[in-house]
């Protein structure tokens, strides 16, 4: 926590008696973006982070239309749109090796050596997504579950989040295709399975046994069989290493996540609106954060303790920061969308009041969880950095896929499309 103490007292010294940002600090553009970035590090309580954050950017979005250079132009909006701190890290890269190229003071060899790097790291994530597109149409869910999304290359997208270096090649697979699944099965939840099939199902995940697929209406039982498969490979994959416990803290989150569907389900066909309480607990399984984050660490190759596994499913403020800044983000984007009770409804139930003012205290609360994630990342000493990069690199994901309105997963032809082409397609030109 020092650190960041540290951090808010030395904002003070640019605050005049009147505890406002002085004049002179506008003479520097991009001092006040570094200013800006650096304010979205802050924690409960720190005032001077607060305020710093709010002069920044009423300054900056004052200034994106004067003359100024088209590189620190471009630099200004992007960060008004999405500040450092939340930006999917490898988009980021990319994005500022073509902010950097255009600063007349940028070194020529360090440019190229980064660009020559993201060109290297692309064309192992290309043959990664050959190998999972293969795997997606062996299981031809397009003839057997036809109302079900494709979303292969946008899960592929979500995996990438997580973790982009290239000795994280089997985990960025199996994170595919968990994702992919869980995809599939929502949309069983959601849309097609009458409530005896979606009972019989999660009754069938809970056994967690192939045989168990004999009790299933057909479309069911090979998306069933099919998960089994993906988790059989992360045991597998841990066997080799002498270990058994990672994958079954991964199966268990799943079961989690199926019976929190199930109890969704529950309330919308038995229109029950529960209060907010008892919707963010069962948001705690459906958010996915826990689930991902327990089939990421169990797929890694690497030994993570029981302790922190442990950890991982205590539900730590860590993790619940990311479940509150990814429910309350889709539920706002999409609200009035799905065939689900949201938290929109459950707030106004519980508060009264109007749909804009839920969303007013989600945009509060959504703010409170970024400061907690901030918090967490400075303080938490029961589990390595490594991990909490996996629960931040998750907010981060849902802020880019949620952000501005907008639910990019769902429609995935608009700016998903764009992100995918930059980071899968197009190489950097060296």
């Amino acid at each position: 926590m020092i650190i960041f103490f540290s951090l808010a007292e030395v904002f003070n010294k640019f605050i005049d008696r009147q505890r406002k940002f002085k004049n002179s600090l506008t003479n520097n553009i991009q001092g006040i973006l570094s200013l800006y970035e650096a304010a979205h590090l802050g924690i409960q309580g720190e005032e001077p982070l607060d305020e710093a954050l709010e002069f920044s950017y009423s300054y900056l979005e004052s200034m994106i239309q004067t003359h100024m250079s088209k590189s620190l132009a471009t630099q200004i909006n992007d960060a008004l749109k999405i500040p450092i701190r939340k930006t999917y890290v490898r988009l980021g890269a990319r994005k500022f090796m073509t902010i950097y190229q255009d600063d007349d003071s940028h070194n020529e060899l360090l440019l190229k050596f980064a660009k020559l790097d993201f060109n290297y790291v692309q064309k192992i994530h290309q043959k990664e997504l050959i190998d999972v597109t293969r795997w997606w149409k062996a299981l031809d869910f397009k003839t057997i579950l036809p109302f079900a999304r494709d979303r292969v290359v946008e899960d592929f997208f979500w995996a990438v989040s997580d973790y982009f270096e290239p000795q994280y090649h089997f985990s960025r697979i199996i994170l595919t295709k968990v994702i992919a699944m869980i995809t599939v099965i929502d949309d069983i939840y959601d849309v097609y399975g009458s409530m005896n099939d979606l009972r019989l199902f999660t009754n069938a995940i809970e056994r967690w046994d192939y045989n168990s697929s004999e009790y299933l209406p057909t479309y069911m039982r090979h998306c069933y069989k099919a998960l089994l498969d993906v988790y059989a490979e992360i045991e597998y994959e841990n066997a080799k290493i002498g270990i058994s416990y990672p994958v079954q803290y991964a199966k268990e989150e799943m079961k989690n996540m199926i019976k929190a569907y199930y109890e969704e389900v529950k309330w919308y066909y038995n229109n029950e609106i529960p209060t907010m309480k008892e919707y963010m607990k069962v948001s705690f399984a459906t958010g996915g954060p826990t689930m991902m984050l327990t089939a990421s660490l169990a797929s890694m190759g690497i030994l993570v303790s029981k302790e922190e596994f442990d950890w991982v499913v205590s539900k730590p403020l860590m993790i619940w920061a990311t479940v509150i800044i990814g429910r309350l983000m889709d539920d706002t984007t999409g609200y009035g969308l799905e065939h689900k009770i949201s938290a929109v409804e459950c707030y106004i139930k519980e508060n009264g009041g109007s749909k804009e003012e839920a969303f007013a205290e989600f945009e509060k609360q959504i703010k409170k969880a970024w400061k907690d994630i901030n918090q967490e990342c400075l303080g938490q000493k029961a589990v390595p950095m490594m991990i909490l990069m996996r629960a931040l690199n998750f907010a981060r994901l849902i802020n880019l896929t949620y952000g501005q309105g907008e639910d990019a997963y769902r429609n995935s032809k608009t700016k998903t499309k764009d992100f995918i082409q930059l980071l899968f397609v197009e190489p950097v030109s060296v």
